[in-house]
């Protein structure tokens, strides 16, 4: 089976080169950090806070959580609703970031996403794919970009979904504090795997950066 890698900060076009990897190679784009939101989106229906260790801990245990796959895109369903756009908020993408400290839920997660890698040739994204989900991947990439550059997409991209109430500033506040959040957890956090390809993608387009990480395969 092969495994690609992804990892890095919010922004730096993880998403975006991973789909496109995934078309140009055939193989399937699993966005992990969908996972992440669905668990926030939990969170958030059950009026739980997204920091709550003990009941975040019980909801991931038992958590009705679906990925399928329509039209080959991934669709992520919650209690068999599907939540895919729902789970696409300034205020999700903080929950997920705080839910992603909890231990538990970060095991759970991997667990599931190494199920999925045993199943399937996967291009995966997320945070800590190289390091910890996936340490035997065929290749592991690690994408940076500056920080002015990571809010222009995400905001691009927001907008773009029809969000014409966020500002430029809140999302470059956004992923400040999702850094600080990735960075610091006390398990698998954020950072470079020693024998990760890293790639500043600031100036590069989407197809330089796929390119470049099919010419190391």
């Amino acid at each position: 089976m092969i495994s690609i890698a992804i990892d890095g900060p919010a922004g730096a076009g993880k998403s975006t080169v991973a789909k496109a990897i995934s078309k140009k190679l055939g193989i399937v784009y699993l966005d992990t950090g969908a996972m992440y939101r669905t668990v926030a989106l939990k969170a958030l229906k059950e009026k739980v806070d997204s920091l709550d260790r003990k009941k975040l801990s019980e909801i991931v245990k038992n958590i009705d959580m679906e990925i399928r796959f329509i039209d080959n895109q991934q669709h992520m369903f919650l209690d068999n609703e599907d939540v895919t756009e729902k789970i696409r908020t300034p205020e999700i993408s903080i929950g997920a970031s705080n839910v992603g400290t909890i231990p538990e839920v970060r095991l759970k997660m991997a667990e599931l996403q190494r199920e999925f890698a045993e199943k399937h040739n996967v291009v995966m994204e997320g945070r800590d794919i190289g390091t910890f989900v996936l340490p035997n991947a065929t290749i592991k990439i690690f994408l940076t970009a500056s920080l002015e550059k990571r809010a222009e997409r995400r905001y691009k991209e927001l907008v773009a979904k029809g969000n014409t109430e966020i500002t430029l500033e809140d999302v470059k506040r956004d992923i400040e504090c999702r850094d600080r959040n990735d960075s610091s957890r006390s398990l698998a956090p954020l950072t470079k795997a020693p024998d990760a390809i890293e790639i500043d993608t600031t100036d590069l387009t989407v197809d330089q950066v796929v390119d470049k990480i099919i010419d190391n395969l």
